[in-house]
């Protein structure tokens, strides 16, 4: 299981309260390792390494997603957006779900964070995007991350049969 961090926009407000959580629950999986990587302090061919080694790909929705097709067929991805991308950002909070279903992979969901900065238009009015939204921090929920996360890490064995990617680590 891979946490692949941002700084600035569309970071989590209590980054180490969301690293607990997955934490936490990867380490009631048998096998489950957990990285915590920034994808402004990883080259290009770090990134590679990264995501080839990932089953599960917990991230915030931006541009550090865009490798995600060089992870494994079966792999998994968890995407957070914060308050109203839901109802302003259109089918480009789509394209990482497109990109994993494309390339074989699940995308377990996104999380679209209720709570936040109240832009003081109406909030369907799509100057808040741009003006607050867009670059808008997303907070946590312990609860529903931790069922999430135990609900797709219980499938990870299923989704890696003949895969061999958590069961068996032929660097190792």
């Amino acid at each position: 299981m891979t946490l692949l961090m941002r700084t600035g926009a569309r970071s989590f407000k209590n980054e180490s309260a969301v690293i607990n959580v997955f934490k936490r629950e990867c380490e009631r999986v048998e096998g489950c390792v957990l990285s915590v990587s920034y994808s402004n302090n990883l080259t290009f061919c770090e990134q590679v390494d990264l995501m080839k080694k990932t089953d599960v790909l917990v991230s915030p929705h931006g541009a550090q997603l865009t490798n995600l097709f060089l992870m494994d067929r079966n792999s998994s991805v968890m995407e957070f957006f914060p308050k109203g991308w839901l109802k302003l950002a259109g089918v480009g909070q789509l394209v990482y779900k497109w990109g994993a279903n494309w390339s074989g992979m699940r995308h377990e969901g996104a999380w679209h964070d209720p709570f936040g900065e109240t832009c003081k238009f109406p909030d369907t009015d799509k100057r808040c995007m741009s003006l607050v939204y867009k670059n808008a921090m997303i907070g946590y929920n312990e609860t529903y991350f931790g069922e999430w996360a135990r609900l797709v890490l219980s499938k990870v064995p299923e989704h890696n049969k003949g895969n061999g990617s958590l069961d068996v680590c032929p660097q190792c």
